[in-house]
């Protein structure tokens, strides 16, 4: 696959990826590598990277535990800590062997320790490979508010190896497409007909060149707009009303912990109808998006109580202006406005349909 080029790095795809990495380490000669990993990447994803690096720096290994619920300041404190007890040094690189939390905080590690040092993603994960690694945005939660804390940088340059696929199981699989489906609607109809089509036959040659077409849409967007002051918003798309779901489910023992993708496949749906009664979204297109969530055999159901909390963390939202809630919302598939708002009675019902 072709290396897809914007304009502050590169996204390499398969064999093409070390090749490019390794003539980067050659050429910069780090004073030390350092390779950041979760147990979960240490023990399925780095014995695949090893194999495949060829210098004579040292490199040093740090883990971290899984899940949101680390993505934090005090996790990094930790990873600060053991970089500087380590010897970091300006020229020291970072590699990111992991899902979309291991890139976003680690990216944002590398940014900040010593005003900044080079840092390299190798997304892990469906999730990561299509959305989290590309773009340059690195951070982390405050409490269960997600991503509160960043920065808009770079990495040097963004691996992609199919290969790791293969370590994730049937969930994970289907918390990455998410975000492909997500791409679909705001950017190509073509492309949602493409994965509606797909199914879930993820470990195939077919779903490999999907996630090639969702990192160009990804970053065809980020071009138009790094630091999302307009059309990049749109890849916030079913993440207003998502994200409240994955924190509220985060924040309370009533509910299970969902996955980001599981959340954001709600957010997609319930923004969908927002988008039907507001921005002119037709009802076949409406009822296509309608069938595609309900075909996923998600249950969720929320009392008044916590839908009245999940509007309160609406609030924290990025998007928002002046305390205003604001939605990316769709006028077809393939289509979007940014910048929307709409009646809070009319969001408070929309999670009506989660019960049908």
């Amino acid at each position: 696959m072709k290396s897809i080029t914007n304009l502050s790095y590169s996204i390499h795809f398969q064999s093409n990826a070390y090749r490019e990495l390794n003539t980067f380490i050659a050429a910069h000669e780090p004073s030390c590598i350092f390779i950041l990993v979760d147990e979960n990447t240490m023990e399925h994803c780095y014995p695949v990277l090893m194999p495949q690096i060829v210098t004579t720096s040292r490199i040093e290994i740090i883990e971290i535990d899984a899940g949101e619920e680390f993505k934090n300041i005090e996790t990094c404190t930790g990873v600060w800590s053991a970089l500087i007890e380590l010897g970091c040094d300006r020229k020291s690189l970072i590699i990111n062997l992991g899902g979309g939390v291991v890139t976003d905080l680690g990216g944002f590690i590398a940014s900040t320790i010593k005003r900044g040092i080079s840092f390299v993603h190798i997304p892990t994960t469906v999730l990561g490979m299509v959305d989290a690694a590309i773009g340059g945005k690195n951070g982390v939660d405050i409490g269960h508010l997600k991503n509160q804390i960043g920065v808009i940088v770079p990495p040097e340059m963004t691996l992609i190896d199919p290969t790791y696929m293969y370590t994730l199981d049937k969930r994970q699989l289907l918390n990455g497409s998410i975000e492909m489906f997500k791409h679909g609607l705001i950017a190509d109809r073509n492309y949602w007909n493409q994965m509606i089509k797909i199914g879930d036959h993820y470990l195939s040659e077919e779903f490999e060149n999907l996630i090639y077409q969702s990192a160009v849409i990804k970053n065809n967007v980020v071009n138009t707009d790094p630091y999302e002051q307009g059309p990049r918003k749109a890849l916030n798309y079913g993440h207003t009303i998502g994200h409240a779901i994955e924190s509220f489910c985060l924040s309370t023992s009533d509910q299970d912990s969902l996955l980001h993708g599981e959340a954001i496949a709600a957010g997609l749906y319930l923004e969908s109808y927002l988008s039907h009664l507001h921005t002119g979204l037709s009802k076949n297109d409406f009822q296509e998006i309608k069938k595609w969530y309900r075909n996923l055999n998600r249950k969720l159901s929320f009392s008044d109580s916590d839908i009245k909390k999940m509007l309160g963390l609406m609030t924290y939202d990025k998007k928002n202006v002046n305390g205003e809630i604001r939605f990316v919302l769709l006028t077809s598939i393939g289509r979007f406005k940014t910048d929307q708002t709409v009646p809070e009675l009319d969001v408070i019902h929309s999670f009506e349909l989660l019960k049908n």
